[in-house]
């Protein structure tokens, strides 16, 4: 008899690695029966026919998010503490003390925040959430699927979502071994683990000491290394369209070298625009020299401000737009959908782009994955005012302490050098290429290629 797998999307962050990867196919290869119990608002059963169990329930218990708040900001005082570091309360959001229900959400976080700043307040803390979804209806509710469809094993896509709580500890409840992902390289270090599982999925070795240092209540010997298959995708040859193609269907020109620009949501880099413009300025500068450049702006796909379009505008002879292929399903942005179809758009950004230029962004992975180097802006805007967050502490984050060394990805650190810095990667006089592949490997380990066989792997030891 197969071996029933819930493959649990609490929200559609998940959906790009497990659902539109190789990762169902390979499950089917191996003689499971997987099943999407499905938190989210996207249909799999009506878009890709996959089996699916539909989670209707999205309630919260009315104090959980209150205590999720707070855990949060507890873990990264306790990190600050333990570390001797003043880095890790960057992560921290400002809360809202704007109408009733915030300032009072806001002081009771405050509240718990002040008194619980030690090992055992973060315990106690972490008891209460599990008490209130046990007493939540969604937990009851998730219960009665479980039982009904009697899966041998769950696996969470992502530990950062609310919504998992409660169906987890329904399964943990009747006995049912479950597991999380790691969704990206910077949340454990954020303190962004909300769900607590039976194992645990990392990237690499490197993922695995961050999550023996900052959960220590994760057992080593249940914690697995298996690549993500976030980046599998770059190594699809199938994917790669020609040149010629690729510039026929997003009305390049094929007489240009593009630079792509790839954009940063507004909380990373607030004036993310003007570093768009400032590339612009300089690309126009180098053609004047005879090269003959374009930029490719590809946009955060949970990006739907409207602060580039005057710089699209200005710059459209030189600012070529290849969007994302998402979609939106609802208004959050964790529902913001990806599709199967941008897994090739992005390949080929990669392959067809000479570098990429950003801030702060794990673009430099997919990049060094086609061999290509990365530019970091690393300078402030003139617009930057009291109330806008700088993009320099982007690269104090912990996450970024995994570089190899500072030549793992180019740095402009005063745009009076942009255009000469441009000119030499152009010109084969710089790249990053060579150490960025150390820190490839130090994130997504040796087999980036091999991710969604090796989860497959796990989990079959776990459950045979």
């Amino acid at each position: 008899m197969k071996k029933k797998v819930f493959v649990f999307l609490p929200d559609g962050v998940g959906l790009r690695n497990f659902a539109f990867s190789e990762f169902r196919d390979i499950g089917v290869q191996k003689g499971y029966e997987i099943v999407y119990w499905n938190n989210t608002v996207f249909s799999l059963q009506e878009e890709l026919s996959y089996q699916e169990v539909k989670i209707e329930n999205n309630k919260l218990h009315p104090l959980t998010s209150v205590f999720t708040r707070a855990r949060k900001r507890i873990e990264l005082n306790l990190f600050d503490r333990k570390y001797k570091e003043t880095v890790y309360n960057t992560y921290n959001f400002p809360q809202s003390y704007q109408g009733f229900n915030s300032v009072f959400k806001s002081i009771f976080v405050d509240l718990l925040v002040f008194f619980g700043s030690n090992e055992r307040g973060l315990q106690w803390v972490r008891d209460q959430i599990k008490k209130f979804e046990r007493k939540n209806s969604k937990y009851e509710y998730c219960k009665l699927q479980l039982e009904q469809y009697q899966p041998d094993f769950v696996f969470c896509t992502n530990q950062r979502s609310s919504q998992g709580i409660a169906p987890l500890l329904a399964a943990q409840d009747l006995g049912i071994p479950t597991a999380t992902f790691i969704f990206s390289w910077d949340n454990l270090p954020k303190a962004t683990t909300l769900v607590e599982t039976d194992y645990y999925f990392v990237w690499s070795a490197h993922m695995k000491n961050e999550i023996l240092q900052y959960c220590p209540y994760a057992k080593t010997q249940n914690i697995f290394v298996t690549g993500t298959p976030q980046f599998e995708s770059h190594f699809d040859k199938s994917l790669i369209k020609t040149r010629r193609l690729f510039f026929e269907e997003n009305n390049l020109d094929a007489n240009k070298k593009y630079i792509c620009y790839s954009g940063d949501d507004s909380v990373t880099s607030p004036l993310d625009q003007y570093y768009l413009e400032d590339l612009a300025q300089s690309v126009i500068e180098l053609n004047q020299q005879g090269y003959n450049l374009g930029i490719l702006y590809r946009k955060c796909p949970v990006d739907f401000t409207s602060r580039y379009d005057a710089v699209l505008e200005k710059y459209k002879d030189v600012i070529a737009v290849v969007n994302p292929i998402w979609r939106p399903i609802g208004s959050n942005w964790n529902e913001i959908m990806p599709t199967k179809e941008d897994f090739a758009m992005q390949a080929n950004v990669c392959e067809h782009s000479e570098f990429v230029v950003n801030i702060a962004s794990s673009m430099v992975f997919d990049f060094v994955a086609h061999d290509k180097s990365c530019l970091f802006f690393d300078y402030e805007q003139p617009q930057l005012q009291k109330g806008i967050r700088d993009i320099g502490q982007n690269y104090k984050y912990i996450h970024f302490r995994s570089m190899p060394s500072k030549e793992a990805a180019l740095w402009c650190t005063d745009k009076r050098e942009l255009t000469t810095i441009l000119k030499n990667i152009l010109e084969a006089k710089l790249s990053s290429a060579s150490e960025g592949k150390k820190w490839f490997e130090t994130i997504l380990g040796k087999a980036p290629t091999q991710a969604s066989a090796n989860i497959w792997q796990e989990i079959n030891q776990i459950i045979k």
